[in-house]
C-alpha cells in the first residue's frame, strides 16, 4: 500500500467520525491527567483502584533486592533462557489457588497479554477434526484466533444456550472434540455468561469449556479468582484465561488448565513460544499484588455497590448488564460522541464506543467503574449523563 492509499483510508475514517488517535495520559486511581486537564476516569480497567494506592507500590519496591538479579527485562523467550524463577513462583501460586477452587489439580501458564493467550490457545489445542464454538460477543482476541484454527468453527447468538444446544445436537457427532468459548463478564455489554448452564451443556455433549475471565478476575469470587469461583464453577471450566492488566493493575495474562494441557501449550502455542518473556519485575509485582487482591473483599463490595447505584440513578437512559462495566447505549455514533464531549466538559473522561466496534445503532459510553470512585464522583457522573439525556447538551 502506498502512502497516498493509506491517507485515503485515513481521510475516510475522519469523515465517518471513526478516526482513532493516541492521547497521552497519566492515571491516578479515579483520576486521569490528559489533554491539559484532570478528569474523573471512567475509561480505565483498574477496577479495584490499585493505581491510587501508593502504599502498595512502595511496599513492593521495598521488597526488592540486588540479589534478585536483573529485573527490567527477560531478554529471551521462556524456552530459550528467559524463564526467570519469578514465573515459576507465580505459576505455582496460581496453580494452588485454582486447584483449591476447582477441587482438582490445575496448572497455570503465563502469557505476555490476554490477546496472546486468546489468539494462541485454541489454535494450539484444536485439531482438523474438531469444532470451536464462540459466543457472538466474545472479545476480538478470541475472534482473531479463528484465522489460525486448523478446524471448523461457528458462532452462537450471545448468551443463547438453546441455540448452542441446537448446534451441538445437529453437529457434535461429526467432530472428535468441540470447544465452547465465552467471556464470563462481557467487555462491551457488562453482562455475564450463564456459566452453570454452559457447564451443563459441555457435560451433556462431551465438550471442553474455555472461559475468558479478563473482566472478572479480581472483581468476583470470595478471593477474587473470578466468576467461576463465585459460582463454584471453577471445576467445570477446562480452560480459564485471566488478564493481569485490569483489576490486577499489572501486565500479562495466564491460563489455568490441566497439567497435561499446560505441557501441550508450552510445546504448541505459537504466541507463547515465539515471544520474549515478560520482564521479571512485572511478574514479581503480579505475584505481590495478586496475594493482596485475594483479601480485597471490601473493595469488591464497594465496586458492586456503586455499580448498582449508578445504574439506578440514570434516568431515561438505556444501560446494559449488572457488573462494574456500565454501558450507556445512545444509538448513533454521533450521539455517543456528543455524550462523550458533554461528559468531558463536566470533567469526566469516557470516550465513546461506536459502530463497528459494537453493532450499528448501539454506540455507547462504556463506563468502567473502580472502587476508588467517591460518592461525589458518582453524583457528578449521574448528573452529567442525566443532563445530557434531558437535552442539556
Amino acid at each position: 500500500m502506498t502512502d497516498a492509499a493509506a491517507e485515503d483510508i485515513l481521510r475516510g475514517l475522519r469523515e465517518s467520525g471513526l478516526y482513532r488517535r493516541l492521547v497521552p495520559s497519566s492515571v491516578r486511581g479515579a483520576r486521569v491527567l490528559c489533554e491539559g486537564g484532570e478528569y474523573v476516569n471512567l475509561a480505565s480497567n483498574d477496577y479495584l483502584g490499585i493505581s491510587a494506592d501508593a502504599a502498595l507500590q512502595r511496599e513492593f519496591l521495598s521488597s526488592l533486592s540486588e540479589s534478585d538479579g536483573f529485573l527490567m527485562g527477560a531478554l529471551s523467550s521462556r524456552l530459550l533462557g528467559g524463564d526467570n524463577p519469578a514465573f515459576g513462583e507465580l505459576e505455582k501460586y496460581l496453580s494452588a489457588a485454582y486447584s483449591e477452587a476447582a477441587g482438582a489439580e490445575r496448572a497455570a501458564l503465563c502469557f505476555n497479554c490476554g490477546y496472546h493467550a486468546n489468539a494462541g490457545i485454541l489454535p494450539a489445542l484444536a485439531g482438523p477434526r474438531d469444532l470451536v464454538l464462540y459466543d457472538r460477543f466474545s472479545h476480538a482476541s478470541l475472534i482473531d484466533s479463528i484465522g489460525s484454527l486448523p478446524c471448523k468453527w461457528a458462532r452462537f447468538p450471545h448468551n443463547d444456550l438453546e441455540a448452542l444446544r441446537r448446534i451441538l445436537k445437529s453437529r457434535r457427532a461429526d467432530f472428535d472434540s468441540v470447544y465452547i468459548a465465552t467471556e464470563s463478564v462481557f467487555s462491551m455489554d457488562g453482562d455475564r455468561a450463564d456459566l452453570r448452564g454452559l457447564i451443563e451443556i459441555k457435560r451433556e455433549f462431551d465438550c471442553s469449556l474455555y472461559v475468558d475471565e479478563a473482566h472478572a478476575v479480581g472483581v468476583f469470587g470470595g478471593t477474587g479468582l473470578g466468576l467461576c469461583e463465585e459460582l463454584s464453577a471453577a471445576g467445570g471450566a477446562d480452560f480459564i484465561m485471566c488478564t493481569l492488566g485490569k483489576a490486577a493493575a499489572s501486565a500479562g495474562a495466564y491460563v489455568v488448565c490441566s497439567p497435561a494441557h499446560r505441557r501441550l501449550l508450552i510445546n504448541r502455542c505459537r504466541t507463547f513460544i515465539f515471544t520474549t518473556a515478560l520482564p521479571p519485575i512485572s511478574v514479581l509485582w503480579t505475584l505481590f499484588i495478586f496475594k493482596k487482591i485475594r483479601g480485597m473483599s471490601e473493595r469488591r463490595a464497594r465496586l458492586g455497590k456503586i455499580s448498582a447505584e449508578l445504574r439506578g440513578r440514570l434516568r431515561g437512559l438505556k444501560t446494559l448488564g449488572d457488573t462494574q462495566i456500565v454501558p450507556v447505549v445512545l444509538g448513533s455514533n454521533e450521539s455517543a460522541s456528543a455524550a462523550a464531549e458533554a461528559m468531558k466538559r463536566a470533567g469526566i473522561w469516557s470516550p465513546p464506543v461506536r459502530h463497528p466496534t459494537v453493532p450499528k445503532n448501539s454506540a455507547r459510553l462504556r463506563l468502567s467503574l473502580n472502587a476508588a470512585l467517591s460518592d461525589s464522583d458518582l453524583s457528578l457522573v449521574a448528573d452529567a449523563l442525566n443532563s445530557f439525556a434531558e437535552g442539556g447538551k
